[in-house]
């Protein structure tokens, strides 16, 4: 939990009473691959932070296949973020990539953590914020690629998740079958 308030303290400090209030109000978790953080089908009422390790955010297709949107690693925050704020349905499900390490707050007990420490909701607004705005600029770098220069680009700019994660879930990621990415991998 010490890595939480650090990766705070990189963007404001916080007094050692407001750590201890936050470390308070966070339960940390360790899942293994597969768990389910949050299923879809219901509003999402937690907020994850995570220590290690990487979780996915997956939907269910049309035909019923999961596909992986997002991969988020070690120091971000995790929810489904319009599920979150509005309290609506949420399509999307969280789940545990690998085995991971995080730290999760509930929705009403993070409003109250924001009422004695007003501050807060803005730090860990302009980190989520941060966090949206790098994983789109991630996902658009791989438009209008073909699949090798995908998976490519992907161990290029997300190689501590492409040593973390199942070669399914990466090809999920990426749009192609785990056929085509075995193949673009022995090839390489």
């Amino acid at each position: 939990m010490d890595r939480f308030i650090h990766f705070l303290r990189r963007f404001r400090e916080i007094p050692e009473e407001d750590a201890a209030l936050i470390l308070d109000a966070w339960e940390v978790k360790t899942v293994e691959e597969g768990d389910e953080l949050f299923r879809g089908g219901h509003a999402c009422k937690q907020l994850f932070f995570i220590l290690g390790g990487v979780l996915r955010i997956v939907v269910n297709n049309d035909k019923g296949v999961e596909v992986t949107h997002y991969f988020l690693k070690e120091n971000q925050f995790c929810t489904i973020l319009k599920s979150f704020k509005e309290g609506t349905v949420a399509e999307e499900s969280i789940q545990a990539a690998c085995r991971a390490e995080v730290t999760v707050i509930g929705k009403t007990r993070l409003l109250e953590l924001y009422v004695r420490l007003p501050y807060l909701e803005g730090l860990i607004d302009q980190v989520i914020q941060q966090g949206l705005i790098d994983k789109i600029n991630i996902r658009n770098a791989y438009l209008g690629m073909d699949s090798t220069t995908r998976y490519e680009v992907f161990l290029q700019r997300q190689p501590e998740i492409a040593r973390q994660v199942s070669l399914t879930d990466i090809a999920s990621y990426l749009g192609i079958t785990p056929q085509s990415l075995s193949r673009i991998r022995r090839k390489k």
